[in-house]
């Protein structure tokens, strides 16, 4: 089973909400792919590349920084923001039965706590991270209007509840991932960069770069 594509761009970032006629092929396409598969490829968002490359770019050179730097950001439990900051490498393992992935995260979900230090080794990095994530924010905003009318809810029933995304109060998240360079020998049994889960939260927004790597598994397990 292949990913549906829907054409979103007569909701794309700056656009009014469309036509009801418009609305309800969105809702209905979109709502077909979820229910069937769980994901969906919207093209014509309004998001531009560049924006998207410059993240990537800010978040790869934050990665390459040495270990002992990175420890510096690092999530911390016992803070406002748990779930903010750097993981390493085998710290997260998506699939509980299996080995730690390999892979390293960074997590933005605030901007508003003294818990969140800026990365003073690439100034740049916070105000390219939230220009992101208030585009994801934006963005995110339009596509849940589509699956209210799809789930036939009332309209701004998902809406009004991420109304604080960004802060303390809204646990939404803009997680950066690097799969770093790995000696094959060095691999545990089963051993992935990622591994099997399904997203907890409303819906995630995904992006990759040339690589890919994503894998989905239909209703059959395939």
């Amino acid at each position: 089973m292949s990913v549906a594509v829907v054409d979103f761009g007569s909701f794309a970032l700056g656009e009014a909400v469309p036509s009801a006629h418009e609305m309800k092929r969105l809702s209905t396409e979109i709502g077909r792919a979820f229910s069937e598969l769980g994901f969906v490829y919207l093209k014509n968002t309004g998001i531009k590349d560049e924006q998207v490359f410059e993240a990537m770019d800010i978040c790869r050179k934050f990665f390459l920084l040495p270990k002992d730097i990175k420890q510096q950001y690092a999530r911390s439990l016992d803070s406002d923001v748990p779930y903010h900051g750097w993981f390493d490498l085998q710290t997260e393992s998506l699939d509980p039965t299996q080995p730690c992935d390999l892979k390293e995260i960074f997590n933005y979900s605030t901007f508003s706590s003294s818990d969140v230090q800026p990365v003073k080794e690439l100034p740049e990095f916070t105000s390219i991270i939230e220009s992101f994530f208030r585009t994801f924010q934006e963005l995110s905003m339009h596509v849940m209007k589509v699956i209210e009318l799809s789930l036939g809810v009332e309209t701004d029933f998902f809406v009004s509840k991420h109304q604080r995304m960004g802060s303390l109060l809204n646990p939404s998240t803009l997680r950066a991932a690097y799969y770093p360079p790995v000696e094959k020998s060095s691999l545990m049994e089963n051993q992935t960069r990622c591994g099997e889960h399904s997203d907890y939260g409303t819906f995630t927004l995904l992006f990759q770069d040339k690589n890919g790597g994503l894998e989905v598994m239909s209703r059959s397990g395939q």
